[in-house]
Order: C-alpha cells, then sequence, then structure tokens
C-alpha cells in the first residue's frame, strides 16, 4: 500500500472531494476515471491532457502501468512518475482503477463492499476516503502529544 505519508494522504482526500462535488466522471475516459482524477490531483494537468498522454500508448490504467517505463520518454509515463514520486505504486494505482485492494475493501462496511463498482462516482468516493483513513490512523498514532500542565495558581490578594 502507499506510504502512510501527508502528500499521499491529502492527494487522496483531495480527490475525493473534487469527485463528491461533481467534478466530470467517465470511467471510460483516462482522464475522468478513477486514476485520471487522482493524476489531475497530483500533476495538476487537465482531464484532456491526461487523456491525450494516455492514448499515445495503447492500453487502459492497468495495461499503461504494466508498460510504464520511466525512461520512455512517454508523456504517460512521466504522469505516473509524478504519482510514483508521491508515494503511490504501480499496484495502488491498479487497484484503485478497479477499487480491488483487499486491505481497503476489508475496511469498508460489509454491505458497500460487496455491491462496490469500480465505475460509480459514489464508490470511487468511498474508496479513496477509506484508504485514505487507513493511512492517517498509524500516523495520528504516532504523534505523543505533550503533559497539559497545571494552570498556574492565583495569587492570592491580601
Amino acid at each position: 500500500m502507499a506510504i502512510s505519508t501527508l502528500p499521499v494522504i491529502q492527494a487522496l482526500r483531495a480527490t475525493a472531494q473534487r469527485l463528491a462535488t461533481q467534478a466530470p466522471y467517465q470511467w471510460g475516459h483516462m482522464g475522468s476515471c478513477n486514476c485520471g482524477h487522482l493524476a489531475q490531483t497530483i500533476t495538476h494537468l487537465t482531464k484532456a491532457e491526461i487523456h491525450r498522454r494516455a492514448m499515445q500508448r495503447y492500453g487502459d490504467w492497468e495495461r499503461q502501468l504494466i508498460d510504464y517505463c520511466p525512461s520512455s520518454g512517454l508523456p504517460i509515463d512521466d504522469t505516473i512518475d509524478e504519482m510514483l514520486a508521491v508515494g503511490f505504486t504501480r499496484q495502488d494505482l491498479a487497484h484503485l482503477e478497479r477499487l480491488s485492494d483487499p486491505v481497503i475493501r476489508g475496511a469498508l462496511p460489509l454491505e458497500r463492499r460487496n455491491a462496490l463498482r469500480h465505475n460509480q462516482r459514489d464508490d470511487v468516493v468511498l474508496y479513496l476516503r477509506t484508504w485514505a483513513d487507513l493511512l492517517e490512523q498509524p500516523l495520528l498514532q504516532a504523534i505523543t502529544l505533550p503533559p497539559l500542565l497545571p494552570t498556574p495558581a492565583t495569587a492570592s490578594v491580601a
């Protein structure tokens, strides 16, 4: 699973928020599908630019991730490079496209887990938020707050 860092969590939450507020979503479009939306968040490219980059090589996101080569010079590989640099793995991205990571799915309520569809906006939002929550937990557990100091006693007035 992706590295549990603030940039990864922020990218997941920002993507979920954009999707939840009705950003254009189309699972069959390389720039406005599950990975396409995360790519928009990370790269600040438009959905059209991501789609254009992806169409320079054959295949959906899964195929693009299999064929990924950091030295290919292909623009889609540059896009993937940026996503990997934030802390995602190729496997994370492949799972995102199909909402298939078993750990993330296991954290979903049973009734939603069994009905999860990879090409439904609300399911993608739930998956992204659940993923962010899972990554956030170890960070929050690692935070130790200093003990609170007692308030100074009020001086007595003579």
